[in-house]
């Protein structure tokens, strides 16, 4: 989508195999397996549990502030949620991964009112009756919950959902962009204020709500 204001490209993942995750880091319990040579996540705890039985899947290299970040993705059961955490890094100047802070293990609470900054994008959203009947893609930015953009979700439920749908992030500066298969579903411009100062570098996460399954390849981050 935004090929035409890339620089170079920083970072390139297939997920076809386990060794391509190797280094990435689980907060949660998830069972990740290459059955069709991409990675499939699910959850290894029972949904029932509820927040717990969720997990957020990170990406452990750190990205400068403006980038495009593409990917893949293609629903095979829900109910459930997809979500991409980006520019997100550590509070106070701190690393996200700092050992001094609270351990992380999926719940949402601990991604928006922990001890982390962070926008977030929700793109697959089948987990209660309201957004079922009315599909959106929320961006959400943190520390706090706010809601600051929101656009349709044109991906179809997991049983209509024939291939892969292909995701396109745009950062740079204060704007973002964010697109499915070509078609721009929102922007925002951050004005630095009303939602807290202007994130910058940082890294990104996938994190599924359970008991969504879901499917993921051809990971890339460009430069803008």
């Amino acid at each position: 989508m935004y090929e035409d204001l890339v620089k170079e490209l920083l970072y390139e993942n297939p997920f076809e195999k386990a060794e391509d995750i190797a280094n990435f880091k689980m907060e949660g319990s998830c069972k990740i397996s290459f059955p069709n040579s991409c990675m499939r996540m699910e959850n290894a705890l029972d949904a029932s549990l509820g927040q717990k039985s969720n997990y957020v899947f990170w990406c452990d290299k750190k990205f400068p502030s403006d980038i495009v970040v593409e990917w893949d993705f293609k629903p095979l059961s829900e109910p459930g949620l997809a979500m991409l955490f980006f520019a997100a890094d550590g509070k106070d100047g701190k690393d996200l991964f700092d050992e001094s802070f609270k351990k992380r293990t999926g719940e949402y609470q601990m991604y928006h009112h922990g001890d982390m900054n962070a926008f977030h994008v929700s793109y697959f959203r089948r987990k209660q009756d309201d957004e079922r009947s009315f599909h959106t893609c929320n961006l959400r930015k943190s520390y706090g919950f706010y809601l600051v953009s929101q656009g349709a979700d044109p991906i179809p439920d997991a049983d209509e959902a024939k291939d892969f749908y292909h995701i396109s992030l745009y950062k740079k500066e204060n704007k973002i962009r964010f697109a499915i298969n070509n078609l721009e579903l929102f922007q925002f411009e951050d004005d630095g204020k009303t939602y807290g100062s202007l994130l910058k570098d940082g890294y990104i996460g996938f994190r599924q709500m359970a008991p969504l399954v879901a499917e993921y390849r051809n990971l890339k981050v460009y430069s803008v």
